[in-house]
């Protein structure tokens, strides 16, 4: 495989292939002053992955930059490994994916069919369409929470989903992620801990300040402290780069804009989603708050989030008899906090 091909795509048999057919021992890559420079962008990935949400493009002019490019993705995974926090890997493999997904749309359909089917998609092209396993489609796309992923929607020909290359590329995406995710984080013995302990606790120090910002984010009069135990695992699923099921996006957006945030605010709320389309979460928003459908809805009652399984964590002040709804609990803490209890 060329070095400039396995930087782009470092997730692919070959590339490890490539890395391990260098010969470069873990020793060397992790104390050598020849790899100082993998391991400064090893830790930018990382850096970019929480600032950002997304991997920067790097210069590769040159195979030597290539292949330091390369190198820096087994020091990224080390990194991640070392600092061992579950949310900070949801993030860097979402990150990954993204990326992924951006320079997967130059490529032509054979080279995602290869890439496809190395992740375990089946896919097959058939009079001009791009055809993709049945089964496959249902297990992959699972997480995609928009409407249009949804079975019904699709065109079904002899077992097999008709998708476009975007949507391909949108599949192979979620398997990534999910991929990287599962994969890390990988046992990491002292000698690496030592190696990036600097690295270790700028990343730990940052990515607690980006979570500490997020959750004391402004959000205008509401106050997150008195959420429902269910709306703030939502919202903390969102922040996290968690994917969310559809109801638990409604119950959301309906139980904010009810409290008396504005669509741009609750926009923003989304913007760490796995699947973030800012138009059509905008679309979707306005829908919800009446902006575009002239209905107002409601967040729905506490037996309507235990049916769709989104009552997450209840308390003792859910199990009360009269707790029958999120704005209830809202209301109640409002007034215990009024009183000092």
């Amino acid at each position: 495989m060329d070095v400039r091909l396995a930087a782009k795509y470092p997730f692919l048999k070959d590339a490890s292939a490539y890395l391990k057919d260098s010969g470069i021992a873990l020793e060397k890559l992790v104390t050598s002053v020849a790899y100082e420079r993998a391991r400064y962008l090893g830790k930018e990935r990382v850096m970019e992955a929480v600032d950002n949400g997304l991997i920067e493009d790097h210069p590769m002019a040159t195979e030597v930059d290539a292949s330091l490019e390369l190198l820096s993705y087994p020091v990224a995974r080390m990194i991640v490994s070392a600092v061992a926090d579950p949310m900070l890997v949801k993030r860097y493999a979402i990150a990954e994916a993204k990326k992924s997904n951006e320079r997967l749309r130059t490529e032509g359909v054979p080279f995602l069919k290869t890439v496809a089917q190395e992740l375990g998609l089946s896919v097959s092209q058939e009079d001009g369409n791009i055809a993709v396993n049945f089964a496959d489609f249902l297990r992959f796309s699972s997480a995609m929470r928009s409407r249009d992923w949804k079975l019904v929607n699709q065109n079904i020909i002899d077992g097999k989903v008709i998708v476009t290359k975007n949507r391909l590329i949108r599949l192979i995406e979620q398997m990534l992620t999910d991929k990287i995710s599962s994969e890390l984080p990988l046992p990491v013995n002292d000698a690496i801990i030592r190696a990036f302990a600097s690295d270790i606790e700028d990343i730990k120090k940052i990515y607690e300040k980006k979570r500490a910002e997020q959750k004391s984010k402004d959000m205008g009069r509401v106050s997150i402290v008195r959420f429902p135990p269910c709306m703030k695992k939502i919202l903390t699923m969102i922040q996290a780069g968690e994917n969310v099921s559809h109801s638990g996006r409604f119950a959301l957006v309906s139980f904010l804009h009810t409290l008396g945030m504005n669509s741009d605010d609750i926009l923003e709320t989304f913007s760490t989603a796995p699947d973030y389309d800012e138009s059509k979460t905008r679309y979707q928003i306005q829908h919800i708050t009446g902006e575009i459908s002239g209905t107002e809805y409601t967040p729905p009652e506490c037996s309507t989030m235990k049916s769709y399984g989104i009552c997450y964590d209840p308390d003792a002040l859910c199990e009360q008899e009269w707790m029958t709804h999120p704005l209830k609990y809202y209301k109640a803490k409002g007034k215990r906090f009024r009183s000092g209890k």
